[in-house]
């Protein structure tokens, strides 16, 4: 993945990832980041199906035996809405996530969460409070038109974010192609594009079968999607302002996008 987003930045239309500081190639994503200045680097809150940035023993509430998160979303979001312990952990955890990004030296470009936890009210508010200290100015809004209860819901939360200052895009697309967002569908959404922030989500690789590959995930159709040459020439002809989110700050009122990659 780190050198799918290497490549769709170079050659293609990405202008923004999101790192999981805890992944096993956090490392070589940072430092393939560091020699991308114009790449908007977010921080991924990982709150299910990954590792922890505190010692397992500092955070019995979300993980498991092997001292993993619980994959079971339903589970930890209620935890953390009944239990004050478990809420104190997930903040402690998202403190500890945000000081991890904070020591790669790179610029907070925006926040999101792995599996879009971060539509858990409790979460979102406790990303808000600790991205404070960091400098956090944007975050996702997981709004894709049509999207039913997920939608409304982002859209609601989307309007909280905007009262606190926080910049949010006003809408994605590709959400509901994930792992299937090909040439194809690229087009397509690309002459869907409406005036405002819209964030294309996208899911590349450089191989299909990697280690920790979901399974049935298109990554390299997604890869060519961010690189053919079509995109590149659709968006000049559509007069699309292409950037990462600190640089969407004064949101125009013309079509813009952000083209972000996700772990």
């Amino acid at each position: 993945m780190n050198e799918a987003v290497e490549a769709a930045h170079l050659s293609g239309i990405l202008t923004a990832a999101s790192l999981m500081v805890t992944g096993k190639a956090a490392a070589d994503a940072v430092a393939r980041a560091r020699a991308l200045p114009r790449l908007g680097v977010g921080l991924h809150i990982v709150l299910t199906d990954g590792t922890p940035a505190l010692p397992p023993s500092q955070i019995p509430a979300l993980v498991g035996k092997d001292g993993r998160f619980c994959d079971n979303m339903v589970k930890t979001a209620f935890a953390i809405a009944l239990f004050p312990a478990a809420r104190a952990q997930m903040r402690a955890e998202i403190a500890a996530q945000f000081a991890l990004f904070a020591a790669t030296g790179l610029h907070l470009d925006h926040v999101n969460a792995h599996k879009h936890f971060h539509l858990h009210p409790m979460i979102a508010a406790a990303i808000v409070d600790a991205g404070r200290a960091h400098g956090l100015a944007a975050i996702r809004m997981p709004y894709e038109p049509g999207g039913g209860l997920m939608a409304w819901w982002a859209q609601r939360l989307g309007r909280r974010w905007r009262a606190r200052g926080l910049l949010v895009n006003d809408r994605v697309a590709g959400l509901s192609q994930t792992g299937a967002f090909t040439p194809a569908a690229m087009q397509a959404a690309l002459a869907r594009l409406t005036p405002g922030l819209t964030e294309i989500y996208t899911h590349p690789a450089t191989r299909n079968d990697w280690p920790e590959a979901a399974a049935g995930y298109a990554y390299g159709a997604e890869l060519a999607a961010l690189t053919m040459p079509a995109a590149r020439d659709g968006l000049a002809r559509l007069g699309v302002v292409l950037g990462n989110f600190a640089e969407m700050a004064p949101a125009p009122h013309a079509a813009l996008a952000s083209i972000g990659a996700q772990p």
